[in-house]
């Protein structure tokens, strides 16, 4: 099933003067999106949205993406409504919009698992699956003396 979940902020929450979209910068109560074509339950309240942070000094592009690390989030769903469409003939199944009040704690973090490469990462082209996992092999060492 294709989800598109939203999480917004509820209304007059802490924040609101720096939650801008990057390309007008006008304001938006839409704190982030997920989408996600799993099988997992969808979001309930009391969930808390990761955070994702670039500790730079632990940064190394071979290994992460943008961030290294990850924590329980500062917004907490409070409610949960979910939208299907009339006819499943569009791009998702169901619409979910989480609503979120501000509500920080001291979680830790925790390093980024290794990435994971599959058949999935290529949209099932498995010639171009191959082709990555060809050129992920070490060359094969030249004695050199």
């Amino acid at each position: 099933m294709r989800k598109w979940i939203v999480f917004r902020a509820e209304k007059r929450q802490p924040g609101w003067e720096d939650r801008k979209y990057a390309h007008t910068g006008s304001l938006t109560k839409n704190l982030f999106e997920h989408y996600d074509c799993s099988d997992r339950e969808l979001p309930e309240p009391g969930y808390r949205p990761p955070e994702f942070i670039r500790v730079e000094a632990l940064h190394d592009p071979s290994q992460h993406g943008q961030s290294t690390h990850y924590r329980k989030g500062d917004w907490e769903v409070t409610r949960v409504e979910t939208y299907t469409p009339d006819l499943p003939l569009g791009e998702f199944d169901m619409i979910v919009i989480c609503f979120c009040e501000y509500n920080p704690i001291n979680a830790p973090l925790k390093p980024m698992p290794p990435r994971q490469v599959s058949l999935d990462s290529f949209g099932g082209d498995e010639a171009a699956y191959k082709a990555w996992k060809e050129s992920q092999k070490e060359p094969v060492g030249v004695n050199q003396e």
